[in-house]
């Protein structure tokens, strides 16, 4: 499902301290310290322009900030070649999946990953890549349309292909970019349970998943990030940080919230 860290002993994986990104006069984040350790599933939530998708590019490499540190798996932002960095991020995103042709088989789509391209081209692919990505569609019920145009697949196998796809080069560090959004309840469902037991396996790499929905947090993230206006509202164990109070100032709106067999669900308070 996924594999050991190569991070240095006692590095942590992701490593934020007074981090601040501005755009003209727009503060996107403001002041952001966040550690994330090789065992730490963590949920990052916020509204609508509260910095999730900033924070992620930060964390996949894909930007800089304006002020502060940053580091990635032993290695600080602004001094490292960010394209030897980011094969060791795996990440599944709507932008990357536009990328996507729907043309390309499926099979073809996570085996690729280990080029970093999307698709075959001229690569040539060894029985353990071969192997490797079989067994990752398996985990993610996606074995059976090796062969099918991606754009056949319905929206929640394409999500689980992502998923094998970003797990492909054996990362150790996986970023999950609303993974639920647009799937129907089945489909949100059958995702939350894979994630679940991604989460709760021991050699899996770090994972951080943004969301806007409570009820997609998979049983098993240990951690949770709550971001309002670019600003963190409340960072550390998820048992201590999803409340109704933190949820309702990160959310600007009065909630309640309430969790059954590890599942949260949160509605308008009356």
């Amino acid at each position: 499902m996924g594999g050991v860290s190569n991070t240095t002993a006692g590095e942590a994986v992701v490593g934020m301290t007074g981090v601040d990104v501005v755009r003209g006069d727009n503060h996107l984040l403001r002041g952001v310290d966040w550690t994330v350790e090789a065992d730490h599933r963590w949920v990052v939530l916020g509204p609508n322009g509260a910095g999730k998708t900033t924070l992620l590019q930060l964390v996949a490499a894909q930007l800089h900030p304006t002020r502060g540190e940053v580091r990635l798996l032993g290695e600080t932002l602004g001094a490292v070649d960010v394209f030897e960095l980011r094969p060791r991020i795996g990440l599944t995103s709507a932008a990357l999946a536009m990328r996507i042709a729907p043309s390309e088989k499926t099979g073809d789509i996570v085996v690729s990953a280990g080029y970093a391209v999307v698709g075959r081209w001229r690569e040539q692919y060894d029985v353990h890549d071969l192997t490797r990505a079989g067994m990752l569609m398996e985990q993610w019920g996606v074995a059976q349309y090796a062969h099918r145009p991606f754009g056949t697949l319905s929206e929640g196998e394409r999500k689980r292909t992502q998923i094998a796809r970003a797990l492909m080069p054996n990362p150790e560090l996986l970023l999950l970019d609303e993974p639920g959004a647009g799937l129907d309840l089945g489909g949100r469902e059958d995702l939350v349970a894979r994630l679940s037991d991604l989460a709760r396996y021991h050699y899996a790499p770090a994972q951080v998943l943004v969301t806007h929905h409570v009820e997609e947090i998979p049983p098993g993230y240990t951690h949770a990030l709550l971001l309002r206006g670019g600003e963190v509202v409340a960072s550390g164990a998820a048992g201590d940080v999803l409340t109704a109070e933190a949820l309702s100032e990160t959310f600007g709106l009065s909630l309640s919230l309430s969790r059954t067999d590890g599942r949260f669900t949160a509605r308008r308070a009356t």
